[in-house]
């Protein structure tokens, strides 16, 4: 895809300024060019878990910068699927689109790092991989290990996007537990956009258990999307 300088814009604010969230702070904005576009990224630190998040901002066709109303992906950090191109989860395929869609029509993807495996971190994610192997759903394998089936909290998606001055959005997701909790945070939903890309062999009895059991906005043929 060809990048475009509308991305270049700058956000709604400087790149100095500090959040005024209680549970991330604002550490630096540069411009970055990427497969999927330019896109300008912002750093934030979350003061409660450590971790490091990231804004990944387009500007709209017009170049002006996200504002109520936005396009945005909240994207939890997988690094199986996005970096080793793992075929047991869809989160590779999504990232992947979520940019390019965003980039062509200017919003917010979220990227929140600390969210590996539904929040379990990485080698627990792996212990529940190979539980999978022995005939447990995603969800049974964590509830197997002793962990939560999802313990991700969006609070600090919710203070960066106020923190780009946007307070409510077009969701682009297809779990509602996700959109419950930007709500409870103070971030208003318009509207839903389903993300369905991804779906293959390897994945499809884990998108049947998120849409059966876990609530997931996902059709019931599967193969077909």
């Amino acid at each position: 895809m060809t990048d475009t300088p509308a991305a270049d814009a700058p956000t709604s604010g400087p790149a100095t300024a500090p959040a005024v969230s209680s549970q991330v702070r604002f550490e630096v904005e540069t411009t970055v060019p990427t497969s999927h576009g330019t896109f300008r990224m912002r750093a934030y630190a979350d003061t409660l878990t450590g971790a490091d998040h990231i804004a990944i901002v387009a500007s709209a066709p017009d170049g002006s910068p996200p504002r109520d109303g936005a396009l945005v992906r909240v994207h939890s950090e997988c690094l199986t699927g996005e970096a080793f191109g793992s075929l047991k989860c869809e989160c590779g395929p999504q990232l992947d689109a979520a940019l390019d869609t965003i980039h062509a029509h200017g919003g917010v993807v979220v990227y929140l790092r600390g969210h590996e495996g539904r929040g379990i971190g990485l080698v627990a994610k792996l212990r529940a991989y190979r539980l999978q192997e022995d005939g447990l759903d995603t969800l049974d394998a964590n509830l197997a290990l002793g962990l939560p089936a999802d313990s991700r909290d969006y609070g600090a998606a919710a203070d960066m996007l106020r923190d780009l001055g946007v307070t409510s959005i077009r969701l682009l997701s297809n779990n509602p537990e996700k959109r419950r909790q930007l709500a409870a945070h103070g971030i208003a939903v318009s509207e839903t956009v389903p993300l369905v890309v991804g779906v293959g062999t390897f994945n499809a009895g884990y998108l049947d258990t998120k849409r059966d059991r876990m609530g997931h906005e996902l059709p019931d043929d599967l193969a077909g999307a």
